[in-house]
């Protein structure tokens, strides 16, 4: 599913998930979201339905909703059974609550949301993946993605560059991830997958991901959704959220323990 309000950066997020569904076996719906009348944009998202056939062989369907963009989506993708959202996000997205809340934020969509989401913030459209970023750190749910990004590694023939932050001279806690750091990596290459891992000291982890990132060429952040926040977590977003809110890398959400989403990812809608 591709929310779309017809700008360029929709536009964006529709090629880009040409090659996915392709891989997946997967048609594609254009959704229109609107606070007012829902039909007011038929024709438009009919057209670019159309074109979209043209351009991409794909199977194409249209939705029309009215709603908040975010709840509607979220609803809509559960009640379609969607394997994959791909979401454009512009500079007016909003991450934070505020001190009296009003309306659904960006991180209350991906944490909410029924299947994994990828966020497209660029003008830029890359086909296809060589470079995959897949952050890692000790968290229960670090783990989980791994799978997703082995599958996505083999469908584009792509490498998986792990990356791990910490803090400056936490010798601690590195020498702690290295035993899992290594295990990862041999159950990677067993895959048949490239894969290479980076240690990067830093004070600010979502930072230092998308400069890693970008001076790699890069084109896919992958992680998984963080389940149990702290209050300033809550509050300011965790680290994944801010890779969300800065990246001009696609980023790639999956929620974790719901392992049954990820056959239904294999299979297509």
């Amino acid at each position: 599913m591709i929310p779309i309000d017809f700008s360029k950066q929709s536009y964006i997020a529709v090629k880009q998930s040409y090659s996915i569904a392709k891989h997946t076996k997967s048609k594609l719906i254009l959704m229109y979201v609107t606070l007012t009348n829902e039909t007011e944009k038929q024709a438009e998202l009919e057209n670019l339905a159309q074109l979209t056939r043209e351009e991409s062989g794909l199977k194409v369907d249209i939705v029309m909703k009215k709603g908040e963009l975010y709840e509607v989506t979220n609803k809509t993708a559960e009640e379609l059974g969607c394997s994959m959202i791909v979401m454009s996000l512009d500079e007016s997205a909003k991450f934070k609550t505020g001190l009296f809340g009003g309306g659904m934020t960006v991180t209350k969509f991906l944490t909410g949301a029924p299947c994994p989401v990828i966020t497209v913030r660029s003008s830029d459209h890359k086909d296809g993946l060589k470079n995959i970023v897949m952050p890692f750190d000790l968290s229960p749910e670090s783990r989980e993605k791994v799978s997703f990004a082995v599958q996505l590694a083999h469908y584009y023939k792509a490498d998986i560059r792990i990356v791990s932050v910490f803090k400056p001279n936490d010798d601690e806690y590195e020498n702690k991830l290295l035993p899992y750091l290594q295990q990862v990596k041999k159950f990677i290459k067993q895959e048949g997958v490239h894969c290479t891992n980076r240690s990067l000291p830093s004070t600010k982890p979502a930072e230092a991901i998308i400069e890693y990132a970008l001076k790699n060429d890069c084109d896919l952040i992958i992680q998984i959704n963080q389940q149990d926040l702290s209050i300033s977590e809550r509050f300011n977003g965790t680290v994944g959220h801010k890779v969300v809110e800065l990246s001009p890398i696609p980023v790639l959400n999956v929620n974790p323990m719901k392992r049954e989403s990820m056959s239904h990812f294999s299979s297509g809608m």
